[in-house]
């Protein structure tokens, strides 16, 4: 495990806090400008920003002298002078401390969906996207090997969904504004619900919900009213990788602050995933990623001495029944003998440390 220095630490940490502030406090893209204009001897506030035609879209934001209005405009200033402070910061964070920035196009997906409020809705990112952001949370670079990915895969539980009362705009527009190619796939099971948008570039966007019900539930969409017309498809296991979510930023832009789930969570998850992907038409791809995730944040884990955390994890899935201890059990049979062994060996013994006995749990 190459730890960061501590330097770049404290950079990370001094980003999350301003990038959250910015998302706080910016109505408008930092993309654009404001500009005065006089019309009838009064003047004017209007926001600029580029059109797809290379011209510009201008919107009317209000008079000069209303100082609400202009007070909001100097703060405009102030986050944008801030927002190329903070480029510098992730620009320093990519090329000195070799940290992962995502590729462009899911770079700019995140953002766009940011900005749109997901993640104030309580979306999390999920899959490598997410995986990539652990690197600095956790202070160590990862391996550049399982970082890669052309999609990227966003969920949300759907009581929260129901519950919030609110909405991102209609999900094809804010992919749109990044990608115009981008269209809807209609479900396989009811095509008037939409999981899934691609790119003519192949790249996918997905939405996801946990399947806490009966089998009944299994290869349906579930309307999510807080996703912007957007369904989403109901996973098994879901619920466990999503609950209590961390706050990261993805280094792209400026930052985004955004919610992923927690470290130990997705370890845990990736290891159960594994076993099941086998069914897949490419599962056998796709299962050897899981495994390699997994396995290499529970030994990051535990190299930082938070394997109480991780065998917490493990413990709470095992506990909830029969199929979660036989994908655990799977999960645990698909790594090299060698990583296995390490791994058994290591949360046993944190087992042992929270008062519990490992052979409870699988790990004798």
């Amino acid at each position: 495990m190459k730890t960061l220095d501590h330097t770049y630490q404290m950079l990370y940490s001094e980003l999350a806090q301003r990038s959250l502030d910015a998302q706080f406090s910016s109505e408008f893209s930092l993309e654009g400008r404001f500009i005065s204009m006089e019309s009838r001897g009064r003047r004017y506030w209007y926001f600029d920003t580029a059109a797809e035609d290379g011209g510009k879209h201008r919107r009317y934001v209000g008079p000069v002298d209303d100082l609400e209005i202009t007070r909001r405009v100097e703060h405009f200033k102030d986050l944008k002078a801030d927002f190329r402070a903070r480029r510098k910061i992730v620009s320093t964070l990519i090329r000195e401390a070799y940290l992962p920035r995502p590729v462009q196009a899911a770079g700019d997906i995140v953002e766009a969906l940011a900005w749109a409020g997901f993640f104030r809705l309580r979306g999390v990112l999920i899959g490598t996207v997410a995986f990539q952001c652990y690197g600095p949370l956790l202070g160590v670079r990862l391996p550049n090997a399982i970082l890669q990915t052309g999609d990227a895969d966003f969920a949300q539980f759907h009581s929260i969904s129901v519950a919030v009362g609110d909405s991102i705009p209609p999900v094809l527009d804010v992919l749109k504004e990044v990608d115009p190619t981008f269209r809807e796939i209609p479900h396989s099971a009811d095509g008037r619900h939409v999981t899934q948008f691609a790119a003519r570039s192949g790249y996918k966007v997905e939405f996801l919900t946990p399947n806490t019900g009966s089998s009944d539930h299994d290869g349906q969409p579930a309307a999510m009213p807080a996703l912007g017309g957007a369904s989403a498809q109901p996973l098994r296991f879901l619920d466990f990788l999503i609950y209590q979510p961390v706050r990261v930023v993805l280094l792209h832009g400026g930052g985004i602050p955004i919610l992923v789930p927690a470290p130990e969570r997705y370890a845990i998850h990736k290891l159960i995933v594994s076993a099941r992907r086998r069914v897949d038409g490419d599962g056998m791809a796709k299962s050897g990623k899981d495994r390699l995730q997994a396995a290499t944040l529970m030994d990051i884990l535990f190299e930082l001495r938070q394997g109480e955390i991780l065998a917490d994890a493990y413990m709470q899935a095992w506990e909830r029944g029969p199929a979660w201890r036989q994908a655990l059990t799977d999960g645990m049979a698909g790594l090299d003998a060698a990583t296995r062994d390490r791994l058994k060996t290591e949360l046993g013994r944190s087992i042992r440390q929270i008062v519990s006995d490992p052979v409870d749990y699988g790990l004798a």
